[in-house]
């Protein structure tokens, strides 16, 4: 049963990736490399917290392949939220990204052979009314909005999975197992970017002092405490919940934008409009679920 003090926990957790977006921006090396060392970090600070904490790491062979293949996708789902800001701006990352909700209510359903809710599905059109307005205007950053698009498919699908895992496994277990996964996937796809996509052909492995500190910062506590955390709280919340509020990183995110980035962050009044369209499904979810939602007895 889910407490207060849980979405507490989520929200404080929703804060902590809203910032991430600013500070990818921040990091001077580009996203791939990036994402290799935030991963390497984050696997090497779980794995020292588990053993801190006398935890075990022992599972089924067949589980741990699984859990690498999900780090697979979050390896993805972080290549293309960052390279979506670094194409346009953290702005269009986040909204983009929020979509994450509407690939839920589609997902989780689906793959747990559960009936599909009209709400969520409402709320999902919600979603894509909101993207529409952006999009209906003349908007440069097309590229970065689909690709933030892609980040929120991805999100949802690893969430989905975890789910699943997190009913038998440890989560701290899951995300030192996924994290190992994503770097993997990000060092074996390092030379296909190098001859495809990095500049001249040249990678940047060399991160600055500041650098390491704006990594340590996204591998211990956006991933380490807020990954695992937003895993254990898929015990007590539904992904697609988690999913939902997760669209109130763009708030948070776009704030601190503002704020930390200046003018490079300032957008349209047709993206704030759709903006304000997306996170407005958020606001009706509760009440949404708890009209049409309740148990049978209750109805």
């Amino acid at each position: 049963m889910a407490t207060t003090t849980d979405y507490l926990k989520l929200h404080f957790i929703v804060f902590l990736w809203g910032f991430t977006a600013i500070l990818g921006l921040l990091i001077s090396i580009p996203t791939v490399e990036m994402v290799l060392y935030r991963t390497l970090l984050a696997a090497l600070g779980m794995g020292a917290f588990i053993f801190w904490q006398g935890g075990s790491l022992r599972l089924s062979q067949g589980d741990i392949v699984k859990l690498l293949v999900i780090g697979f996708i979050v390896c993805f789902h972080w290549l293309a939220f960052f390279g979506s800001a670094r194409v346009s701006n953290a702005s269009v990352s986040l909204v983009g990204f929020a979509t994450n909700s509407l690939w839920a209510a589609i997902l989780e359903p689906w793959m747990n052979r559960n009936r599909i809710k009209k709400f969520e599905l409402l709320l999902g059109a919600i979603v894509i009314v909101g993207l529409y307005v952006i999009f209906s205007f003349n908007f440069e950053y097309k590229l970065g909005l689909a690709l933030g698009i892609a980040s929120g498919f991805s999100a949802a699908l690893f969430s989905v999975l975890n789910a699943k895992m997190v009913r038998r496994i440890d989560p701290y277990a899951i995300t030192f197992y996924e994290m190992v996964g994503a770097f993997i996937a990000a060092a074996l796809f390092l030379p296909v970017y190098k001859y495809t996509l990095a500049e001249q052909n040249n990678l940047r492995l060399i991160p600055t002092s500041l650098d390491w500190v704006y990594i340590a910062l996204l591998a211990w506590v956006c991933t380490v405490y807020a990954f695992s955390m937003a895993v254990k709280l898929m015990k007590k919340l539904s992904v697609f919940f988690i999913q939902l509020t997760l669209n109130l990183e763009p708030v948070y995110g776009i704030i601190m934008a503002l704020i930390i980035l200046g003018d490079s962050e300032k957008m349209g009044l047709n993206f704030y409009a759709g903006t304000l369209i997306i996170i407005s499904a958020v606001v009706a979810y509760p009440w949404l679920k708890n009209k049409f939602d309740k148990p049978a007895f209750m109805r």
